[in-house]
C-alpha cells in the first residue's frame, strides 16, 4: 500500500505530466522532471554550448544550485542579484541578461492549460523571458500550477508569491507586513509589470521544465 506521501507524489505526477502535454501543444519544449536534480542536470546539459548565462532572480532556480557549477565550467554569469553590486553594476547585469546565450528563470504561476503568468517589479525578468536570449529555460515547481484560468494565476501571485517575495526582499510594502495584498501604491511595490505568455514566443528557443516538487515561492 502507498504511503500518503507516495500517493500525493503520484497525484502531482499526473498533474505535472498533463501540464507538460499542455505546454507542448503551445509549442514550448516541455519536459517532465521527477525531481529538482533532474531539472538541474537538464540545465547543465543545455548550458554546454552557452558562453553567457543570465539568472532572473528566481528562488526556484537558486534552489537547483547550478550557478556555481556553471561558473566553474567557465561560463560568463550575469546575475543582478549578486550581493555587493553597486546600482550601476546591477543595471548592467540586468541589461546583459537580456542578450545572454541562456536565460534561467522560474515562473510565478502557470495554468493547467499551459499559460505562464508573471508579475515583475522592473520588468527585466519577464522581458528576457519573452525576447532576447538565445535560449530560455523556465523551471516550474508543482506548487506553481493553478486550477482555473489567468485570473486564478494572477490571484496566486498576489496571494502567495508577491507577499513572500516582498518580505524576502525587505520591501516597505503592506503585504510584507500583513502577508496580504493591499493593491498598494507604495514606492517599493514589486508588482508593476504583469505578463501572460500564451504560447512560445515566435523567435524564442523556450524550454519549460515541470518538476514534481514544490519549488520557489
Amino acid at each position: 500500500m502507498m504511503t500518503s506521501q507516495e500517493a500525493n507524489d503520484w497525484l502531482f505526477e499526473q498533474k505535472c505530466r498533463a501540464l507538460t502535454d499542455a505546454l507542448a501543444k503551445r509549442h514550448f519544449t516541455a519536459v517532465y522532471c521527477p525531481t529538482s536534480a533532474d531539472a538541474a542536470a537538464y540545465i547543465l546539459r543545455e548550458a554546454e554550448s552557452a558562453r553567457s548565462i543570465g539568472f532572473g532572480g528566481s528562488y526556484t532556480v537558486a534552489g537547483l544550485d547550478v550557478q556555481k557549477k556553471l561558473a566553474a565550467a567557465g561560463k560568463t554569469i550575469y546575475d543582478h542579484g549578486t550581493p555587493g553590486l553597486s546600482p550601476e553594476q546591477k543595471v548592467a547585469a540586468m541589461n546583459a541578461e537580456l542578450t545572454c546565450d541562456l536565460f534561467l528563470s522560474g515562473t510565478n504561476a502557470v495554468t493547467e492549460s499551459g499559460v505562464l503568468v508573471n508579475i515583475d517589479g522592473n520588468g527585466n525578468r519577464v522581458a528576457a523571458m519573452s525576447y532576447g536570449p538565445k535560449k530560455v529555460i523556465v523551471v516550474v515547481g508543482r506548487n506553481k500550477i493553478v486550477e482555473g484560468g489567468i485570473e486564478a494565476a494572477i490571484a496566486r501571485v498576489k496571494r502567495v508569491a508577491a507577499p513572500a517575495n516582498a518580505k524576502r526582499l525587505d520591501r516597505a510594502t503592506p503585504c510584507a507586513v500583513t502577508g496580504f495584498c493591499a493593491n498598494c501604491d507604495s514606492p517599493q511595490r514589486i508588482c508593476h509589470v504583469t505578463t501572460i505568455i500564451d504560447s512560445k514566443p515566435g523567435r524564442s528557443d523556450f524550454h519549460v521544465l515541470v518538476v514534481n516538487e514544490d519549488l520557489g515561492l
